[in-house]
């Protein structure tokens, strides 16, 4: 675990932190603001698989996706999917830096902490995960298995819940920053 906390160290510089986070936020608000309203105009209002942090069954996949069509299932698979392919790497590295930074900050950059800092990169990870899973059902529609459903479900729900922990332990830390600051 040392050359994991030493990369950390050598990796958050305010202006890297600051540059990373941006990158990664203009991707994600590229996905909010374009592609995903993209494919959601031909959803009728259902929510993509990805934007469904309590999960979904089979029944709804396959409600979404005749609900798609053609065309809206070609505008997931090639301009939501590829965007969202590169969205998990700039995630996993930006907010791990960002916790490691304040975890630096705090002085708390040690274990067992340092160890929260694996967080974004699992929530990462299990997106890429649930991206490969939604690219084979979109691919096999209308043939698709419950196995398949099961499998992309289990990563949209690690993907959710790790992303949920994530942003309660970054609060956290902020809330704990800001009054070791007003106590100075």
């Amino acid at each position: 675990m040392k050359t994991f906390k030493h990369s950390l160290l050598q990796n958050i510089q305010g202006k890297k932190v600051l540059y990373l986070f941006l990158l990664t936020n203009t991707v994600y608000a590229t996905m909010l603001f374009i592609t995903i309203p993209n494919v959601m105009s031909f959803s009728n209002g259902m929510r993509l698989l990805d934007m469904q942090p309590f999960g979904y069954g089979h029944e709804y996949v396959h409600s979404l996706f005749r609900t798609l069509g053609p065309e809206g299932r070609r505008a997931y698979l090639y301009h939501q999917i590829p965007l969202d392919m590169v969205y998990p790497f700039l995630f996993g590295i930006s907010y791990c830096l960002v916790l490691a930074y304040f975890l630096n900050k705090y002085n708390r950059l040690k274990p067992p902490l340092v160890y929260v800092c694996l967080l974004p990169l699992i929530v990462g990870v299990a997106d890429y995960f649930e991206n490969f899973g939604i690219v084979y059902l979109l691919n096999a529609y209308p043939e698709t298995s419950d196995g398949m459903v099961t499998f992309t479900l289990v990563f949209t729900l690690v993907k959710s819940m790790g992303t949920l922990l994530y942003f309660l332990i970054l609060v956290g830390l902020l809330i704990l920053l800001v009054l070791k600051t007003l106590r100075k």
